[in-house]
């Protein structure tokens, strides 16, 4: 099946040029489910569920996408209820295990362009292409792997099944370090096995780090890139030019899983009908509010019950399915455009209280730090014992 890579402009409402319609299950996730330990000056700040496939869909849920989700766990797999709307495969190996060690900014630019250093302590079975579910064609697809579990051939699959696919590079370049503990380390795409498949590739995301590997000027003659680069907000190329979208102020607690609470903004943003800039404004949007909270995060009912308005209205407004054409070049001059991103900014003044995050003095900035992390350390720790309590009551 051809598709359009190219991506609709603002009076667009589909992706690719096949559009998202709105029934049940219209998205396809793969990625497996994590447990993740967070360390800092040797000491452990939270552990709890992790997996890029765990916070795409927790913003996907939250503003009522419907997809499935493919997700391989073990049997100590400890977060059941907690991905209850989800519910993974069970395999007989373990649980993909990694910890995080937070890494201080210093004068070595390697270290210091690092937040944290990631090791894959234990792996979980791959996802198969047979895991898939088949007979039908998705709207979208989102390989979201962490740990290793993509295969091409599942991929291949998914590119199959789904009428565009939504790619985070991190599912394709990884490479684990068993030698040193399984620390993640990246390889060029064209090294991966995966580079024959980016022609099918309808959006490919990856983080600044991350971008070098890519061969953004090659990648981009096939598909839609974007480069997220936290406090910068992100960059969209396509194979005539390139835009930068503006991120949203946040405080920093925890990086992890940012760029999947983006890419779940990202989609449900095209698939209610914005154009390719809209829809990652709700990325960056979630991605800010992700950095802020220690693993899976929560959102606020009424913040959330605002954007899914805007959302609605944008729907009722674009219903039909449109041709794929180029990015607007300059979406800042769209009235659609800068009415969402007005919306999308009182949502977030309206969580951080009445002073914007720029208006807050440095100490007030660590003393929430100090706060946000205590807080979301203990009720993390809580919840775990809820859960392993639940555990040793089944057995």
């Amino acid at each position: 099946m051809t598709i359009t890579k190219e991506a609709p402009v603002a009076d667009g409402g589909g992706i690719g040029g096949e559009g998202i319609s709105h029934h049940a299950e219209e998205g396809l996730v793969v990625g497996n489910y994590c447990h993740d330990v967070l360390y800092r000056d040797g000491r452990v700040i939270g552990e709890g569920l992790g997996g890029a496939a765990s916070f795409t869909t927790n913003v996907l849920d939250a503003l009522s996408l419907p997809v499935r989700c493919v997700s391989r766990v073990g049997s100590d797999f400890a977060y059941l209820s907690s991905v209850s709307s989800h519910p993974p495969i069970f395999s007989s190996s373990t649980t993909t295990l990694f910890h995080a060690y937070f890494i201080d900014d210093n004068n070595d630019d390697d270290v210091g362009r690092r937040d944290r250093v990631l090791k894959r302590v234990r792996s979980c079975d791959p996802i198969s292409p047979s895991d898939l579910p088949g007979g039908r064609m998705f709207s979208f697809g989102l390989a979201v792997g962490v740990g290793g579990e993509i295969s091409p051939e599942t991929l291949e699959r998914m590119l199959d099944l789904c009428r565009v696919v939504f790619v985070d590079i991190q599912a394709l370049i990884r490479v684990f370090d068993d030698e040193d503990g399984g620390t993640v380390r990246l390889v060029p795409l064209r090294d991966s096995g995966f580079s024959h498949l980016l022609p099918r590739i309808g959006f490919l995301k990856a983080s600044a780090e991350e971008s070098p590997l890519i061969e953004i000027e090659e990648a981009r003659k096939h598909c839609c890139v974007i480069i997220t680069d936290g406090k910068d907000g992100c960059t969209v190329y396509w194979k005539d030019g390139e835009l930068r979208v503006p991120s949203f102020p946040a405080v920093q607690i925890d990086p992890t899983g940012a760029g999947d609470s983006f890419l779940g903004g990202l989609v449900t943003g095209m698939a209610h009908g914005f154009t390719v800039a809209g829809a990652a404004l709700l990325g960056n949007f979630f991605g800010s509010l992700t950095v802020a909270q220690i693993g899976v995060p929560k959102f606020n009912p009424s913040m959330l019950q605002i954007v899914k308005g805007e959302l609605s209205r944008k729907t009722i407004q674009h219903s039909g399915i449109c041709e794929g054409r180029e990015i607007a070049a300059e979406p800042w001059k769209s009235e659609e455009y800068n009415s969402f991103r007005v919306c999308l900014q009182g949502a977030t003044e309206m969580m951080c209280g009445h002073k914007t995050i720029e208006q807050r003095d440095e100490h007030e900035i660590a003393r929430q730090q100090k706060i946000l992390l205590s807080s979301a350390y203990d009720e993390m720790r809580h919840v775990n014992n809820q859960e392993k309590s639940r555990i040793i009551d089944l057995h």
